[in-house]
């Protein structure tokens, strides 16, 4: 599949793929400093939004709603009606005992020499997620954005992916939009474990065939050492809007910068007549 252009992204942004940074120091959970803007961020949010839209926000790999509750809060007193996923803790679908023939029919299924060793469990996490989307939408009778942190916001791409109809927007954090984990720090991790990386890598690409219709953005930081920023470039998606924070990867769910691109894209959808 050949690249798009993409005339909202520069030249220098379009490096070669590749692995996380090594510097082990950039991958501590949070440093301190990175939140300090969280409590004077809460106490000035306000509505510029009518109606509450509803808004998912999607932990990442393995964290759960409890991890998000400062963004949810941030965005509740900003006016959406921020919910959790609801799926519990994002294990990547690691308890999924199905088959790659299981998976819904957006997924390649026979295009492979190898043996399966598990690497249908983020697609069938997607699934199950896309399902709950839409329900969640169909109950509410309008769509939902849904914000995603690091594998969170592959997921929700997908899920925006397969359901347009129920999603009005996707954003996501630090995530990798292309390559799954080969790219990330737990590629050597999966490799050693069996898993097909590559393999996965090429369905990551494969699924850009369909195209995201919503609005979609991409929040990065060239310091994020569990995700390389170079993944989290959407090479897909004409209308894709991009941003550079400053901030570690864990830092993106408790960083006031980026809260507040989040809140400017999420009302620049819903102020539109």
């Amino acid at each position: 599949m050949k690249l798009n252009s993409l005339p909202n992204v520069l030249p220098e942004l379009l490096p070669e793929l590749q692995g996380p940074q090594t510097h082990k120091l950039l991958r501590i959970p949070l440093f301190p400093w990175e939140a300090r803007g969280i409590p004077k961020a809460l106490k000035q949010a306000q509505a510029d939004v009518k109606s509450s839209p509803p808004v998912i926000v999607v932990p990442g790999l393995w964290a759960s709603d409890k991890a998000m509750w400062t963004l949810r809060r941030f965005l509740t007193k900003s006016g959406y009606d921020a919910q959790g996923w609801g799926l519990g803790t994002n294990l990547a679908g690691k308890d999924w005992k199905g088959d790659l023939s299981d998976l819904s029919s957006g997924w390649a299924k026979e295009n492979r020499d190898r043996q399966y060793n598990g690497e249908g469990q983020v697609p069938a996490l997607c699934d199950q997620f896309g399902a709950s989307v839409r329900a969640r939408s169909e109950a509410l009778g309008r769509p939902i954005a849904l914000v995603g942190w690091s594998l969170g916001g592959f997921v929700a791409r997908e899920a925006a992916r397969d359901y347009p109809d129920n999603v009005s927007a996707v954003i996501t954090l630090g995530s990798p939009l292309v390559g799954g984990p080969k790219y990330t720090f737990v590629n050597g991790r999966y490799r050693r474990r069996g898993y097909d990386v590559d393999w996965i890598a090429a369905e990551t690409v494969a699924r850009q065939d369909t195209p995201i219709q919503c609005p979609v953005v991409s929040i990065y930081s060239k310091h994020d050492a569990i995700v390389h920023w170079s993944a989290s470039i959407d090479r897909w998606t004409p209308h894709a809007r991009h941003h550079e924070v400053t901030c570690t990867h864990t830092a993106f769910g408790f960083h006031a910068p980026t809260f507040q691109i989040i809140k400017t894209e999420l009302d620049q959808v819903f102020s539109t007549p």
